[in-house]
């Protein structure tokens, strides 16, 4: 009978001592893990909140957890996202932390109070569960928004940079929006609303406007990439939008003389050389120049030489026009279109005035037949005189 009581004791003291440890290793096993960092959220009504969930497991088998949610209000939708998709169950491994996101669609009719309901975790012998709350205002305090689905545009240095930007009121209230931005030096910009340039204009409660902002360069300037931001400022509410122009560099011909005289002096029956220059002044080179004109009928213009392979930005080269005119041309003034095609498309031309001499040699021999002419009557006058 002692020797019974003995191993009774034995047993007992040695429960007393292992229970604990086995009943932390039974958790360490089993235990899985639920939690957000912010599980108590403000929103507005006709809002999606999105909830960053955990998942922690310290059994030491990966299993998967299937998600649910309990106590939901009435015409509230919940999903469950990971990876970008919606998903009912996620995997999750021991001692690593696993995220989902609960996304809550809150109706628009919904009264202004504090909703709560419960995220279930279940897998294979475990489980968790993790309250969450959202209090709805019942009026909503105003607030902004400024919205685009294409915030960078891209063009030459004559681009008007046109952004469709749809500003919203999320407030409870009408409010007058005031409408400004920020530019880089060389810019200027506008806001038009149904076609009309505005500075401000009345925005209802949850109502949405859709709005033109135009960007534009009024000089000159370099290519690269210039920030824009819009600011939109009704009351105590302010909504701010990043936009971006890239300006892409651009050839700007020119087409001149070295005297700066676009006028010269030809022969008929001959061919005159004409020295022009063609300058860039754009800000990126112009490749494959292409010169032509636009002569008189009978006319001949050939150019030395006829293609430029490149104009880089802010300089010029030297070009030679032969000109010769048709060879009965009539003395007097003519108009020549002299013109410079870069590669890509788009030309720049200059108008010449060509006056046309008739040639000195003519006029020499006119000259001697009035003296031959002068001789024979003075001969005449001379003989037929002394009889």
């Amino acid at each position: 009978m002692r020797r019974n009581w003995a191993v009774i004791l034995l047993l007992v003291l040695a429960l007393t001592i292992a229970g604990p440890g086995m009943a932390r290793a039974q958790e360490g096993q089993n235990g899985l893990l639920l939690f957000s960092d912010y599980p108590a959220r403000v929103a507005e009504r006709g809002e999606t909140v999105t909830f960053n969930l955990t998942l922690r497991l310290t059994a030491s088998t990966p299993q998967t957890v299937y998600l649910d949610v309990q106590g939901l209000p009435e015409g509230w939708e919940a999903t469950f996202r990971g990876g970008g998709n919606v998903v009912r169950a996620v995997y999750v491994e021991p001692e690593k932390d696993t995220s989902v996101t609960l996304r809550v669609e809150v109706p628009d009719d919904v009264a202004g109070d504090t909703y709560r309901w419960t995220v279930v975790a279940r897998g294979n012998g475990v489980s968790a569960q993790f309250p969450l709350e959202l209090t709805i205002a019942a009026k909503l305090p105003p607030r902004l928004s400024l919205t685009t689905d294409l915030p960078t545009l891209r063009g030459v240095a004559t681009t008007t940079f046109r952004y469709s930007v749809t500003l919203k009121n999320e407030g409870d209230e009408e409010t007058n929006v005031n409408l400004q931005a920020d530019v880089p030096q060389g810019f200027v910009v506008s806001f038009k609303y149904i076609g009309q340039e505005v500075t401000s204009l009345p925005v209802g409660a949850n109502e949405s406007k859709q709005i033109s902002v135009e960007a534009r360069a009024y000089t000159q300037i370099p290519a690269g990439t210039y920030p824009i931001t819009v600011v939109a400022q009704g009351g105590e509410a302010q909504a701010t939008l990043p936009l971006v122009a890239e300006v892409t560099g651009q050839p700007d011909l020119t087409i001149r003389t070295p005297d700066e005289r676009l006028s010269t002096q030809v022969y008929t029956g001959r061919e005159t050389p004409v020295q022009i220059l063609v300058q860039n002044n754009g800000t990126a080179p112009a490749l494959d120049v292409e010169l032509s004109a636009s002569p008189p009928s009978g006319w001949s213009v050939r150019f030395e030489p006829e293609r430029v392979a490149e104009i880089p930005a802010g300089q010029q080269v030297e070009v030679t026009m032969h000109i010769r005119p048709a060879d009965k041309a009539v003395a007097g003034d003519y108009m020549l279109t002299v013109r410079a095609q870069p590669e890509g498309g788009g030309y720049e031309s200059a108008d010449f005035r060509i006056t046309v001499l008739t040639s000195t040699l003519w006029g020499v021999v006119g000259i001697a037949l009035i003296a031959v002419a002068v001789a024979v009557v003075a001969l005449a006058v001379v003989r037929f005189g002394r009889r």
